[in-house]
């Protein structure tokens, strides 16, 4: 099947025999969001994306990833009229806000919709995030693009057969996207590819951790490493995702 421009790096994840193909794609988008947020372009001087990012606002694992970006003017710049933004919205929440008479039996008995009203706008705006509702919208698209590939493409089907398979999380992620973008015999294709691609990737993993432990016994002090140099940083991006061995992303200035 000919690639297509969107179809071009799910391909180039999965040919780059990752242990997760999503988990590449992960680090990719939000590299390029940040790079988009912070870089070259300056975004945040334009009056439209900071109108955005000024009401979204980002999550503590995103402005981290922002700090340690660096562009320390572009960071000032988009807390400067974010700051402007909380603080109206947060006098008006104060200016409304009545502390509600309660009993001690209403503390142990407190309904949903008589939670304290400062406290869920604090929860709204910690659940708000540009970059992971922009990089969201993407994975959404790229989950879209394996299944399309999936059906439509044998080649791209034996890629993945032959493949490191998927971190748990996101192979959950595509066990609820074949129920909901599969038909019935192509979910049995799938699963019957998945499956046993997972078992035997996971095996595999472990099998890795377990020789590293032998590693450390003086016996096996000459012994070839086979593949567990790396085993802790695999290891623990097949069960949760992520590079943990990655640094910061860094501007490139």
């Amino acid at each position: 099947m000919k690639e297509q421009l969107y179809t071009i790096p799910l391909n180039d994840a999965v040919n780059a025999g990752d242990e997760c193909p999503f988990c590449y794609i992960e680090r990719s988008v939000e590299q390029d969001l940040l790079d988009f947020v912070l870089g070259s372009g300056s975004s945040y001087m334009e009056a439209d994306i900071r109108e955005i990012t000024d009401k979204m606002g980002f999550c503590r694992t995103h402005f981290q990833k922002m700090f340690d970006y660096g562009n320390t003017l572009g960071n000032a710049w988009i807390l400067k009229t974010h700051y402007q933004k909380m603080i109206g919205e947060m006098k008006q929440q104060f200016t409304n806000f009545r502390p509600g008479k309660s009993s001690l039996k209403d503390k142990f008995r407190k309904a949903a919709s008589d939670a304290n009203p400062i406290g869920m706008w604090i929860a709204q705006k910690e659940a708000s995030c540009y970059i992971c509702s922009q990089f969201q919208d993407t994975y959404a698209r790229y989950l879209d693009t394996f299944f399309y590939l999936f059906k439509q493409d044998s080649a791209f089907r034996e890629k993945i057969k032959n493949s490191k398979g998927f971190c748990l999380h996101h192979f959950g992620d595509l066990c609820q996207g074949a129920d909901e973008k599969l038909s019935q015999k192509e979910k049995e294709v799938f699963y019957e590819m998945a499956l046993p691609l997972m078992e035997e990737n996971m095996e595999r993993i472990s099998g890795d951790v377990a020789w590293l432990v032998e590693k450390f016994d003086y016996r096996n002090r000459d012994a070839d490493w086979k593949n567990s140099k790396d085993a802790i940083q695999r290891g623990m991006q097949k069960l949760k995702g992520g590079y943990p061995a990655d640094g910061p992303y860094r501007m490139n200035k």
